[in-house]
């Protein structure tokens, strides 16, 4: 019903916002990749009366002025997000905490509006709770922190009371405040914690929808899928699974951070999408056979509808 009305809304700011983010249809989609991070963007870089006066203004120059400033802060965002992911990265990287069973990282000056993305990536990289910090001159240390499921970050975090100062949240996401002095011993007893928790043990799951072959879709297939929007955290996009498939063809896109693929089975050759796991274009050849886990899309460009698979795991074919 919300989308309906978005679709139809009289709100000059919002209309405005939609023409900018370039999304022809309103769906979900558009919602989480292109509405929601320019208005959370304002709150997160401390501006967040502006995404309120968008809303509110009644006056198209104004309303103009204001989403170009929300776009504004989102590449702002972007950028400063980007930073310190590559600089927690370096950190992780010389200090080999990859190897711990949770990843603990303390920045200067880091960015406290972004710092919880920036966890909620270098979990999802490395599969493991991870607790970003950010310290300032006066030695206090606000952070971010985010955990998989089956490891209860908030409960961890209550075993830990003798080294932190502040803390809240709940079992998936946490803020906290701690001195730097007692850095060490906090990520000692964290460690400790985590450790008598079997955290290793905790595997991703991906579930299935269905398994099937490059034959059976088309591009009504496709389309079809789309009558069970709005998907989400509550009805999640279907994936399904394709097996033995042969790659064609294999690059990393964007600096080597995305991995682009053709892949095929019999006459039928199908594009495929892996966000963020490029690296993997070095564990891949021409001729591999791979089981991909994905969902199916449409991507459209230069006016062009291809079928594609956004790939959310690939492994060699068993």
């Amino acid at each position: 019903l919300g989308l309906k009305l978005v679709e139809v809304t009289k709100n000059l700011g919002l209309k405005t916002l939609l023409e900018v983010t370039g999304y022809k249809k309103i769906d979900s989609t558009t919602i989480s990749f292109g509405i929601a991070p320019r208005l959370n963007a304002c709150g997160r870089l401390g501006k967040a009366e502006e995404a309120l006066e968008l809303f509110l203004s009644k006056d198209i120059y104004e309303v103009n002025d204001l989403t170009k400033k929300l776009n504004e802060h989102n590449r702002k965002r972007q950028e400063t997000e980007k930073s310190i992911f590559e600089n927690a990265l370096q950190k992780i990287e010389k200090e080999h905490l990859e190897k711990n069973k949770a990843i603990i990282v303390g920045g200067e000056n880091w960015h406290h509006g972004v710092i919880g993305i920036v966890s909620s990536k270098i979990t999802e990289m490395y599969f493991k709770p991870s607790i970003l910090l950010s310290f300032e001159e006066d030695g206090i240390g606000k952070g971010s922190g985010r955990s998989i499921p089956g490891f209860d970050l908030h409960d961890a975090l209550m075993k830990c009371l003798d080294t932190i100062e502040k803390f809240g949240g709940h079992s998936m996401a946490v803020g906290i405040t701690i001195k730097k002095d007692k850095l060490e011993e906090f990520k000692k007893e964290f460690e400790e914690i985590a450790t008598e928790s079997h955290i290793e043990e905790i595997v991703p799951i991906i579930n299935i929808d269905s398994k099937i072959g490059l034959g059976d879709i088309n591009k009504e297939m496709v389309e079809s899928l789309k009558q069970l929007e709005p998907f989400g955290e509550g009805n999640k996009m279907p994936i399904f699974a394709f097996k033995n498939l042969k790659i064609d063809s294999i690059r990393a896109l964007s600096e080597g951070k995305h991995l682009k693929l053709t892949l095929k089975e019999d006459n039928y050759i199908i594009n495929a999408i892996g966000f963020n796991i490029g690296n993997l274009s070095e564990e891949y050849r021409i001729g591999d056979k791979v089981d991909i886990a994905g969902v199916l899309e449409i991507n459209t460009f230069n006016g062009v509808d291809n079928l594609q698979i956004n790939i959310k795991d690939i492994m060699k074919s068993i």
